[in-house]
Protein backbone atom coordinates (compact mmCIF):
# COMPACT_ATOMS: atom_id res chain seq x y z
CA UNK A 1 0.00 0.00 0.00
CA UNK A 2 1.00 3.26 -0.68
CA UNK A 3 2.52 5.37 2.21
CA UNK A 4 0.34 7.04 4.44
CA UNK A 5 2.89 9.60 6.39
CA UNK A 6 2.58 10.51 9.30
CA UNK A 7 1.66 14.52 10.27
CA UNK A 8 4.71 15.84 10.97
CA UNK A 9 5.97 14.63 8.08
CA UNK A 10 3.38 16.42 5.75
CA UNK A 11 5.28 19.86 5.50
CA UNK A 12 8.24 17.42 3.92
CA UNK A 13 6.66 15.89 0.84
CA UNK A 14 6.57 18.72 -1.04
CA UNK A 15 10.26 18.83 -0.90
CA UNK A 16 10.94 14.31 -1.18
CA UNK A 17 13.07 13.66 -3.80
CA UNK A 18 15.07 10.36 -5.43
CA UNK A 19 17.60 9.20 -3.02
CA UNK A 20 21.33 9.21 -4.55
CA UNK A 21 20.14 11.56 -7.66
CA UNK A 22 18.14 10.16 -9.85
CA UNK A 23 17.93 13.20 -11.81
CA UNK A 24 20.50 15.37 -11.81
CA UNK A 25 19.31 19.02 -11.66
CA UNK A 26 20.69 21.53 -13.81
CA UNK A 27 22.56 24.21 -12.26
CA UNK A 28 21.22 27.28 -11.89
CA UNK A 29 22.95 30.34 -10.83
CA UNK A 30 22.21 31.94 -7.34
CA UNK A 31 20.13 34.92 -6.62
CA UNK A 32 22.12 38.27 -7.21
CA UNK A 33 20.08 40.08 -3.94
CA UNK A 34 21.06 38.92 0.05
CA UNK A 35 19.77 40.53 2.90
CA UNK A 36 21.16 43.89 3.96
CA UNK A 37 21.83 42.73 7.31
CA UNK A 38 21.95 39.67 9.46
CA UNK A 39 19.50 40.05 11.51
CA UNK A 40 16.68 37.54 11.87
CA UNK A 41 15.83 35.68 15.36
CA UNK A 42 17.32 32.89 15.78
CA UNK A 43 13.51 30.81 15.78
CA UNK A 44 13.39 32.78 12.04
CA UNK A 45 16.38 30.42 10.64
CA UNK A 46 14.70 27.15 11.26
CA UNK A 47 11.33 28.29 10.30
CA UNK A 48 10.71 26.98 6.45
CA UNK A 49 8.89 29.33 4.11
CA UNK A 50 5.32 27.88 3.17
CA UNK A 51 6.48 27.94 -0.54
CA UNK A 52 10.24 27.87 -1.30
CA UNK A 53 11.43 29.44 -4.27
CA UNK A 54 14.96 30.67 -3.63
CA UNK A 55 17.41 29.75 -6.17
CA UNK A 56 20.33 27.48 -4.65
CA UNK A 57 22.79 29.66 -3.33
CA UNK A 58 20.33 32.27 -2.53
CA UNK A 59 20.34 33.28 1.29
CA UNK A 60 16.90 33.31 2.79
CA UNK A 61 17.77 34.64 6.24
CA UNK A 62 20.71 34.78 8.31
CA UNK A 63 21.93 36.21 11.95
CA UNK A 64 24.75 36.35 13.55
CA UNK A 65 26.51 34.29 16.06
CA UNK A 66 28.15 35.10 18.74
CA UNK A 67 29.85 31.98 19.67
CA UNK A 68 30.67 28.37 18.91
CA UNK A 69 31.49 26.64 22.23
CA UNK A 70 31.72 23.39 20.53
CA UNK A 71 34.97 24.48 18.02
CA UNK A 72 37.51 23.87 21.19
CA UNK A 73 40.88 25.31 20.20
CA UNK A 74 40.14 27.41 17.10
CA UNK A 75 41.69 30.84 16.65
CA UNK A 76 39.22 34.29 16.98
CA UNK A 77 35.95 33.66 14.30
CA UNK A 78 33.42 35.32 13.34
CA UNK A 79 30.19 32.86 12.43
CA UNK A 80 26.87 32.94 10.80
CA UNK A 81 23.95 31.14 10.83
CA UNK A 82 21.88 30.46 7.46
CA UNK A 83 19.31 30.03 5.85
CA UNK A 84 19.57 29.70 2.24
CA UNK A 85 17.66 28.10 -0.98
CA UNK A 86 18.82 24.44 -2.44
CA UNK A 87 16.76 21.72 -4.30
CA UNK A 88 15.23 18.36 -3.38
CA UNK A 89 16.61 15.31 -5.30
CA UNK A 90 14.04 15.99 -8.10
CA UNK A 91 14.69 19.64 -8.53
CA UNK A 92 12.55 21.21 -6.73
CA UNK A 93 13.08 24.24 -4.12
CA UNK A 94 13.69 23.46 -0.73
CA UNK A 95 15.87 25.87 2.25
CA UNK A 96 17.91 24.67 4.21
CA UNK A 97 20.34 26.06 7.09
CA UNK A 98 24.11 25.98 7.99
CA UNK A 99 26.40 28.11 9.33
CA UNK A 100 29.57 30.21 8.00
CA UNK A 101 31.96 30.49 9.79
CA UNK A 102 35.51 32.72 9.13
CA UNK A 103 38.47 33.30 11.00
CA UNK A 104 38.75 36.84 12.58
CA UNK A 105 42.42 36.85 11.38
CA UNK A 106 42.82 38.53 7.56
CA UNK A 107 43.78 36.05 4.78
CA UNK A 108 47.81 36.25 4.07
CA UNK A 109 47.86 33.46 1.32
CA UNK A 110 47.63 33.89 -2.43
CA UNK A 111 44.05 34.79 -4.01
CA UNK A 112 41.04 35.05 -1.83
CA UNK A 113 40.66 33.04 1.28
CA UNK A 114 40.07 29.03 0.70
CA UNK A 115 36.67 27.94 1.12
CA UNK A 116 35.82 24.25 2.63
CA UNK A 117 32.10 22.63 2.09
CA UNK A 118 31.99 21.20 5.19
CA UNK A 119 29.22 18.17 5.64
CA UNK A 120 29.34 16.59 9.36
CA UNK A 121 28.88 12.99 9.91
CA UNK A 122 25.79 11.07 11.40
CA UNK A 123 24.05 13.66 14.06
CA UNK A 124 20.96 11.84 14.31
CA UNK A 125 17.63 13.31 13.42
CA UNK A 126 16.06 14.71 16.13
CA UNK A 127 15.45 18.52 14.99
CA UNK A 128 18.16 19.64 18.24
CA UNK A 129 20.57 17.57 16.46
CA UNK A 130 21.19 20.24 13.63
CA UNK A 131 24.89 20.73 13.17
CA UNK A 132 24.89 24.79 13.70
CA UNK A 133 22.73 24.47 16.53
CA UNK A 134 25.29 21.88 18.12
CA UNK A 135 28.02 24.53 17.26
CA UNK A 136 26.72 27.09 19.12
CA UNK A 137 26.18 25.25 21.96
CA UNK A 138 22.08 24.63 21.95
CA UNK A 139 22.74 20.97 22.32
CA UNK A 140 26.22 19.09 23.05
CA UNK A 141 26.10 15.69 21.04
CA UNK A 142 28.27 16.61 18.46
CA UNK A 143 31.72 15.89 17.70
CA UNK A 144 33.10 17.11 14.83
CA UNK A 145 34.14 20.91 16.54
CA UNK A 146 37.80 19.86 16.13
CA UNK A 147 37.02 19.23 12.80
CA UNK A 148 36.10 22.50 12.12
CA UNK A 149 38.92 24.36 14.71
CA UNK A 150 41.55 22.56 12.53
CA UNK A 151 40.16 24.25 9.34
CA UNK A 152 40.16 27.72 11.06
CA UNK A 153 43.31 27.25 12.38
CA UNK A 154 44.98 26.76 8.95
CA UNK A 155 43.29 30.20 7.49
CA UNK A 156 40.13 28.99 5.75
CA UNK A 157 36.77 30.04 5.58
CA UNK A 158 34.44 26.81 6.67
CA UNK A 159 30.60 26.63 5.17
CA UNK A 160 29.38 23.85 6.86
CA UNK A 161 25.40 22.40 5.97
CA UNK A 162 23.28 21.19 8.14
CA UNK A 163 21.85 18.96 5.45
CA UNK A 164 18.33 19.22 4.40
CA UNK A 165 15.58 18.31 7.22
CA UNK A 166 16.32 19.69 10.18
CA UNK A 167 14.01 22.39 10.14
CA UNK A 168 10.32 23.25 12.08
CA UNK A 169 8.46 20.39 11.25
CA UNK A 170 10.49 18.53 9.00
CA UNK A 171 12.55 14.83 9.60
CA UNK A 172 16.08 14.67 8.36
CA UNK A 173 16.03 12.62 4.91
CA UNK A 174 19.52 10.38 6.52
CA UNK A 175 21.38 8.88 3.69
CA UNK A 176 20.05 10.87 0.96
CA UNK A 177 22.57 11.53 -1.74
CA UNK A 178 21.46 14.26 -4.02
CA UNK A 179 19.83 15.72 -0.75
CA UNK A 180 22.90 15.85 1.30
CA UNK A 181 25.14 16.63 -2.55
CA UNK A 182 22.55 19.73 -2.87
CA UNK A 183 22.24 20.71 0.49
CA UNK A 184 26.81 20.91 0.71
CA UNK A 185 27.13 22.80 -3.13
CA UNK A 186 24.31 25.45 -1.84
CA UNK A 187 25.77 25.75 1.06
CA UNK A 188 29.44 26.76 -0.22
CA UNK A 189 27.69 29.01 -2.83
CA UNK A 190 25.56 31.01 -0.16
CA UNK A 191 28.90 31.91 1.68
CA UNK A 192 29.92 34.33 -0.43
CA UNK A 193 26.44 36.19 -0.49
CA UNK A 194 26.26 36.46 3.82
CA UNK A 195 26.36 39.78 4.26
CA UNK A 196 29.94 40.52 6.16
CA UNK A 197 31.38 37.07 5.82
CA UNK A 198 34.23 38.26 3.10
CA UNK A 199 34.34 35.24 1.66
CA UNK A 200 34.62 35.66 -2.67
CA UNK A 201 32.35 34.11 -4.95
CA UNK A 202 35.52 33.37 -6.82
CA UNK A 203 37.04 31.38 -3.59
CA UNK A 204 38.73 27.65 -4.58
CA UNK A 205 36.60 25.46 -2.34
CA UNK A 206 37.47 22.01 -1.09
CA UNK A 207 34.49 19.66 -0.11
CA UNK A 208 35.18 17.65 3.61
CA UNK A 209 32.72 14.78 5.16
CA UNK A 210 33.04 11.65 7.34
CA UNK A 211 30.43 8.96 7.76
CA UNK A 212 27.06 10.25 6.71
CA UNK A 213 29.60 12.82 5.80
CA UNK A 214 31.75 10.83 3.85
CA UNK A 215 28.68 9.82 1.56
CA UNK A 216 27.42 13.75 1.42
CA UNK A 217 30.62 15.17 0.20
CA UNK A 218 31.17 12.04 -1.87
CA UNK A 219 28.13 12.86 -3.62
CA UNK A 220 28.74 16.61 -3.31
CA UNK A 221 31.96 15.83 -5.53
CA UNK A 222 30.02 13.50 -8.02
CA UNK A 223 27.34 16.52 -8.64
CA UNK A 224 29.82 19.37 -8.89
CA UNK A 225 30.52 19.65 -12.51
CA UNK A 226 26.67 19.23 -13.35
CA UNK A 227 25.12 21.33 -10.08
CA UNK A 228 27.47 23.96 -9.42
CA UNK A 229 29.82 24.30 -11.93
CA UNK A 230 31.01 27.73 -11.20
CA UNK A 231 32.41 27.06 -8.19
CA UNK A 232 36.05 26.49 -7.86
CA UNK A 233 35.93 22.73 -6.69
CA UNK A 234 39.69 22.13 -6.16
CA UNK A 235 39.51 18.45 -4.49
CA UNK A 236 37.30 16.46 -1.78
CA UNK A 237 37.79 14.26 1.36
CA UNK A 238 35.50 11.81 1.96
CA UNK A 239 35.69 9.36 5.09
CA UNK A 240 34.22 6.26 6.51
CA UNK A 241 31.60 6.41 3.25
CA UNK A 242 28.66 4.59 3.50
CA UNK A 243 28.52 4.06 -0.35
CA UNK A 244 26.20 0.70 -0.75
CA UNK A 245 23.47 1.28 1.66
CA UNK A 246 22.53 -2.64 0.72
CA UNK A 247 25.84 -3.60 1.95
CA UNK A 248 26.02 -1.47 5.16
CA UNK A 249 22.45 -2.21 6.14
CA UNK A 250 23.15 -5.67 6.18
CA UNK A 251 25.94 -5.14 8.47
CA UNK A 252 23.90 -3.12 10.80
CA UNK A 253 21.28 -5.01 11.47
CA UNK A 254 20.47 -7.18 14.62
CA UNK A 255 24.46 -4.84 15.67
CA UNK A 256 25.31 -2.30 17.85
CA UNK A 257 25.03 0.13 15.62
CA UNK A 258 21.45 -0.74 14.68
CA UNK A 259 20.31 2.59 15.54
CA UNK A 260 21.78 4.28 12.20
CA UNK A 261 20.05 1.56 9.94
CA UNK A 262 16.15 2.61 11.65
CA UNK A 263 17.27 6.40 10.77
CA UNK A 264 18.22 5.11 6.95
CA UNK A 265 14.63 3.26 6.20
CA UNK A 266 12.74 6.74 7.98
CA UNK A 267 15.35 8.83 6.10
CA UNK A 268 14.57 6.55 2.55
CA UNK A 269 10.40 7.16 3.94
CA UNK A 270 11.22 10.97 3.33
CA UNK A 271 12.42 10.70 -0.06
CA UNK A 272 10.18 8.23 -1.65
CA UNK A 273 6.94 8.91 0.19
CA UNK A 274 5.11 6.67 -2.09
CA UNK A 275 6.42 3.55 -0.93
CA UNK A 276 4.92 1.25 1.97
CA UNK A 277 6.60 2.53 5.41
CA UNK A 278 3.83 3.09 8.16
CA UNK A 279 1.26 0.58 7.42
CA UNK A 280 4.46 -2.19 7.33
CA UNK A 281 5.28 -1.17 10.61
CA UNK A 282 3.89 -2.96 14.14
CA UNK A 283 3.07 -0.58 17.23
CA UNK A 284 7.20 -1.27 17.94
CA UNK A 285 7.85 -0.14 14.76
CA UNK A 286 5.71 2.99 15.16
CA UNK A 287 7.48 3.48 18.34
CA UNK A 288 10.60 3.36 17.45
CA UNK A 289 9.92 5.84 14.64
CA UNK A 290 8.75 8.52 17.20
CA UNK A 291 11.75 7.81 19.12
CA UNK A 292 14.08 8.34 16.35
CA UNK A 293 13.32 11.43 15.27
CA UNK A 294 13.38 12.82 18.77
CA UNK A 295 16.70 11.39 19.00
CA UNK A 296 20.96 12.73 17.97
CA UNK A 297 23.60 10.00 17.41
CA UNK A 298 24.50 9.05 21.30
CA UNK A 299 20.79 8.54 22.26
CA UNK A 300 20.15 6.58 18.58
CA UNK A 301 22.83 4.27 19.43
CA UNK A 302 21.47 3.83 23.01
CA UNK A 303 17.83 3.56 21.70
CA UNK A 304 18.69 0.69 19.24
CA UNK A 305 21.45 -1.36 20.19
CA UNK A 306 21.10 -4.67 18.44
CA UNK A 307 17.83 -4.16 16.78
CA UNK A 308 16.89 -6.39 13.45
CA UNK A 309 14.40 -4.53 11.15
CA UNK A 310 11.80 -7.20 11.09
CA UNK A 311 11.08 -6.88 15.11
CA UNK A 312 9.34 -3.86 13.84
CA UNK A 313 7.50 -4.87 10.98
CA UNK A 314 3.35 -6.46 11.48
CA UNK A 315 4.92 -9.71 9.36
CA UNK A 316 8.11 -9.74 10.59
CA UNK A 317 10.08 -8.31 7.04
CA UNK A 318 13.58 -8.69 6.37
CA UNK A 319 15.73 -7.29 4.53
CA UNK A 320 15.39 -8.33 1.26
CA UNK A 321 11.31 -8.97 1.71
CA UNK A 322 11.38 -5.16 2.50
CA UNK A 323 13.29 -4.28 -1.17
CA UNK A 324 10.96 -6.55 -2.92
CA UNK A 325 8.06 -4.03 -1.97
CA UNK A 326 7.11 -1.43 -4.51
CA UNK A 327 5.16 2.02 -4.77
CA UNK A 328 1.95 2.66 -7.25
CA UNK A 329 4.68 3.78 -9.74
CA UNK A 330 6.27 -0.14 -9.68
CA UNK A 331 9.49 1.41 -7.88
CA UNK A 332 10.86 -0.73 -5.19
CA UNK A 333 12.44 0.11 -1.82
CA UNK A 334 15.33 -1.91 -3.70
CA UNK A 335 15.47 0.55 -6.40
CA UNK A 336 15.76 3.05 -3.59
CA UNK A 337 18.11 1.71 -1.98
CA UNK A 338 20.68 1.17 -4.94
CA UNK A 339 20.25 4.58 -6.62
CA UNK A 340 22.40 5.33 -3.59
CA UNK A 341 25.12 3.64 -4.31
CA UNK A 342 28.31 5.85 -4.91
CA UNK A 343 31.20 5.15 -7.38
CA UNK A 344 28.66 3.99 -10.18
CA UNK A 345 28.68 6.23 -13.64
CA UNK A 346 31.96 8.58 -12.46
CA UNK A 347 34.26 9.56 -15.02
CA UNK A 348 36.92 12.31 -16.07
CA UNK A 349 36.10 15.54 -17.91
CA UNK A 350 35.17 14.84 -21.24
CA UNK A 351 34.59 11.00 -20.99
CA UNK A 352 31.01 11.28 -21.36
CA UNK A 353 30.26 9.73 -17.80
CA UNK A 354 26.92 10.81 -16.02
CA UNK A 355 29.50 11.94 -13.01
CA UNK A 356 32.43 13.97 -14.34
CA UNK A 357 35.22 14.95 -11.51
CA UNK A 358 38.05 17.19 -12.87
CA UNK A 359 39.39 17.22 -9.47
CA UNK A 360 41.45 15.35 -6.80
CA UNK A 361 39.54 12.85 -4.53
CA UNK A 362 40.40 11.64 -1.04
CA UNK A 363 39.12 8.60 0.73
CA UNK A 364 39.99 7.28 3.46
CA UNK A 365 38.57 4.85 6.24
CA UNK A 366 39.94 3.12 9.80
CA UNK A 367 40.98 -0.35 9.16
CA UNK A 368 38.96 -1.51 12.55
CA UNK A 369 35.92 0.40 11.15
CA UNK A 370 32.71 -2.16 12.59
CA UNK A 371 29.98 0.09 10.04
CA UNK A 372 31.84 0.52 6.67
CA UNK A 373 32.29 -2.72 5.54
CA UNK A 374 36.14 -3.22 4.43
CA UNK A 375 35.25 -4.85 0.71
CA UNK A 376 32.59 -2.04 0.00
CA UNK A 377 35.43 0.92 0.51
CA UNK A 378 37.95 -1.13 -1.43
CA UNK A 379 35.28 -1.37 -4.30
CA UNK A 380 34.60 2.32 -4.46
CA UNK A 381 38.45 2.96 -4.36
CA UNK A 382 38.49 0.78 -7.37
CA UNK A 383 35.70 2.63 -9.13
CA UNK A 384 37.35 5.65 -8.89
CA UNK A 385 40.78 4.54 -9.78
CA UNK A 386 39.11 2.74 -12.85
CA UNK A 387 37.54 5.47 -14.11
CA UNK A 388 40.74 7.28 -14.03
CA UNK A 389 40.31 9.87 -11.00
CA UNK A 390 43.10 11.22 -8.58
CA UNK A 391 42.12 9.02 -6.06
CA UNK A 392 44.48 9.43 -2.34
CA UNK A 393 43.79 6.60 -0.71
CA UNK A 394 44.98 5.97 3.25
CA UNK A 395 43.48 4.45 6.27
CA UNK A 396 43.98 4.24 9.80
CA UNK A 397 44.30 2.07 12.74
CA UNK A 398 41.44 3.07 14.46
CA UNK A 399 37.32 1.83 14.23
CA UNK A 400 34.67 4.19 12.55
CA UNK A 401 34.42 6.62 15.83
CA UNK A 402 38.29 7.13 16.09
CA UNK A 403 38.64 7.35 12.49
CA UNK A 404 37.32 10.61 11.99
CA UNK A 405 39.34 12.10 14.47
CA UNK A 406 42.46 10.44 13.47
CA UNK A 407 42.50 11.67 9.83
CA UNK A 408 41.94 15.59 10.78
CA UNK A 409 45.23 16.65 10.24
CA UNK A 410 46.08 14.82 7.06
CA UNK A 411 43.04 15.95 5.53
CA UNK A 412 43.50 19.78 6.56
CA UNK A 413 46.99 19.63 5.20
CA UNK A 414 45.24 17.56 1.90
CA UNK A 415 43.35 20.20 1.49
CA UNK A 416 45.99 22.70 1.92
CA UNK A 417 47.97 21.06 -1.16
CA UNK A 418 45.01 21.16 -3.50
CA UNK A 419 44.51 25.16 -2.19
CA UNK A 420 48.26 25.32 -2.83
CA UNK A 421 47.87 24.37 -6.63
CA UNK A 422 50.49 21.09 -5.75
CA UNK A 423 49.77 18.04 -8.26
CA UNK A 424 48.95 14.99 -7.17
CA UNK A 425 48.57 11.50 -9.29
CA UNK A 426 46.96 9.66 -6.10
CA UNK A 427 48.05 6.28 -5.27
CA UNK A 428 45.37 4.21 -7.41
Amino acid sequence: MPRKPLPRRAALLAAAGLLGGLLTVPAVAAEAGTPEACSAADADIYRPPDTPTAAPGAVVACRKADALPMVIGGPPLNAWKVQYGSTDGRGRPVSVVGIVVVPQKPWTGPGARPLVAFVPGTLGIGPQCAFSKQLAGQYQDAYEGPNIAALLNAGYAVAATDGQGYMNGQVHPYASGAEAGHAALDMARAASRVPGAGVSPEAEVGIWGYSEGGSGSLWAAQLARSYAPELNVVGSASGGIPTDLKQVASNLDGRFFAGFLVDAFIGLSVTHPDLPFDDLLDDSGHKAVKDAESLCAVGTVSRFPGARIEQYTKDGLTLDQIYALHGPDGATWGDAVEAGKLGAGVGTPGSGARYEIGFPVLQYRGLADEVIPAQMASETRRAYCSAGIRTQWTSYVGDHLTGDAQAVGDVVAWLGDRFAGKETKGNC
